[in-house]
């Protein structure tokens, strides 16, 4: 059982000076808005608001230009995520093989839905329709290992393994 973690307004303690000091190869240059996003991402592990709003200043384009882009593309994510990722492949090889089950078991042992992430952000739950191993269906990765021919309790068992 997940214990229960305080709400924390991570923005509120939000060092912006890396994101500036990144921006500086950028600064004034809207055609800059994916590679910002990306090196702000891998700084912070998402994109909060703040982060967002000193783009759109930094490179001189409107916020809902910035917020446009982030919410278009997938790699992008605008809400803190798990220190760990798993994602549950329900492509056609694996559904029939049993990935909805798993998925299920996944969400029943980490009190959350698939899309979701643990309240004490240890893990973040995905579900994906194809990882290209349909030979070791069912199939998932956990923090970009393939773990593949996995049962529910396989799968359960290596959740538990995570720190």
């Amino acid at each position: 059982m997940l214990t229960e973690v305080k709400s924390v307004d991570v923005e509120e303690r939000l060092d912006l000076a890396p994101l500036d000091e990144a921006l500086d190869a950028y600064e004034g240059d809207p055609g800059a808005v994916i590679p910002a996003l990306q090196k702000a991402q891998a700084l912070y592990g998402y994109l909060p608001a703040e982060v967002l709003r000193r783009i759109s200043q930094r490179l001189g384009v409107p916020l809902s230009e910035v917020y446009g882009v982030a919410t278009f593309y997938a790699q992008f994510y605008l809400t803190r995520r798990g220190r760990h990722t798993v994602r549950c492949c329900d492509g056609t090889a694996c559904h029939v093989r049993g990935a909805p089950k798993i998925i299920s078991a996944l969400e029943r042992e980490l009190g959350i839905q698939a899309g979701e992430t643990t309240p004490d952000y240890r893990v973040t739950l995905e579900i994906v329709y194809c990882l290209g191993s349909c030979g070791l269906s069912p199939v998932a990765v956990i923090d970009d290992h393939v773990v593949g021919r996995l049962v529910p309790e396989k799968a359960v068992a290596l959740i538990r393994e995570l720190e």
